[in-house]
């Protein structure tokens, strides 16, 4: 005879379909107007500075780019639900948290500048200095584990892409987060693929959010092309975490609309049909056709928000070309305090070298 020892389920929740209409009662802080318009207004510059980036790529004044078009929901809706003093602990597609959070657009530039431009950025509590897979969730929960000797009542949110929940790093963090109680959220950006290689091909779990099943903790899933279902799960998951009630992951389904980077061709490995299918379903479509039904915007409004932020965009664009390169023995200054002996040989000669350019 065998009997159930335990059993769980992952629920799923979305608040506005595809064709901009409402599913459920909106929660209490989506009935503010001027909160859902904030959301739809932080998601339009996201786009506008996204695609400026790709520009600037391609024509050789940015490096390697992550597009996150389609995608801005996720991050805008993270940072819109975080307090002041809570960390972010970002992945590489997360703009619209950091740019909502305070990091400017000219510092998200720099980071992917492709050269040696300045590094002094003032905002970098959320802002990635390595490319991360899946070593950001242990960040997560090394913040949260300070905050939680502290006694603060503050918590740590770490974004990870579905191909960085196949990592070690990943199950390593939330396993301990599930043992301590920590202050955590972890959010997973499920865009259906981890570069070229699609969910089916790297896991067998019928959810991304189960994985917090086995690490004793509750995971749940949204609809991630709706912002204001991620803002609800992530304020649940912090009010929760901020109780002493420890961790949760937030599965936000949505769809990677282009390339996984500036340097891939997903036509290569991807049919362009399945991405024509999943374009309907986006984001900031989705949240305006709302406010327009709502007589909450128009078409006057919509041309004005985009002259503005182009402006903006190309503003940030100019500060960022105008700061000069730094030296090249920056890439060792800022990376040791001590220079290792070992090293000695090769910064001389690249400080030669670069006086020789």
């Amino acid at each position: 005879m065998q009997t159930p020892v335990a059993t769980f389920n992952i629920y799923y929740q979305q608040f506005l379909n595809p064709e901009g209409q409402l599913t459920q009662d909106l929660p209490d802080f989506a009935q503010d107007p001027q909160h859902l318009l904030h959301l739809y207004k932080t998601m339009v510059f996201t786009r506008i500075f996204n695609a400026k980036a790709i520009a600037l790529q391609r024509t050789g004044r940015l490096g390697t780019f992550p597009s996150v078009e389609g995608e801005e929901a996720i991050g805008v809706g993270i940072a819109s639900a975080m307090e002041p003093n809570d960390v972010f602990c970002p992945y590489y597609r997360e703009y619209g948290a950091q740019l909502l959070r305070g990091v400017t657009p000219e510092e998200i530039l720099l980071y992917w500048g492709g050269d040696e431009r300045g590094s002094d950025f003032k905002n970098c509590i959320d802002f990635p200095f390595c490319i991360p897979i899946g070593s950001q969730i242990l960040h997560g929960a090394g913040v949260a584990f300070a905050m939680q000797l502290r006694k603060q009542p503050h918590c740590a949110i770490a974004a990870v892409g579905d191909g960085g929940t196949s990592e070690g790093d990943f199950y390593e963090a939330i396993n301990v987060a599930g043992v301590w109680k920590l202050p955590l959220v972890v959010v997973v950006n499920n865009n259906q693929w981890a570069i070229s290689v699609p969910l089916s091909k790297q896991t067998a779990a019928q959810t991304l959010a189960q994985k917090a099943i086995a690490a004793g903790f509750e995971g749940l899933q949204v609809d991630g092309d709706d912002v204001i279902a991620v803002e609800h799960a992530v304020r649940y998951a912090l009010a929760k975490a901020r109780r002493g009630e420890g961790p949760t992951l937030v599965e936000a389904i949505t769809y990677r609309i282009g390339d996984h980077t500036t340097a891939d061709d997903a036509k290569r490995y991807r049919d362009v049909a399945e991405v024509e299918q999943h374009k309907h379903e986006d984001p900031m479509l989705r949240l305006q056709t709302y406010l327009v039904s709502q007589k909450l915007w128009d078409d006057a409004q919509e041309q004005q928000l985009r002259d503005e932020y182009q402006q903006q965009v190309a503003d940030a664009v100019e500060r960022y070309l105008a700061i000069e390169p730094q030296a090249v023995n920056a890439m060792f200054d800022y990376l040791y305090a001590e220079l290792p002996h070992a090293l000695e040989e090769q910064y001389h000669t690249a400080i030669e070298a670069a006086g020789k350019l």
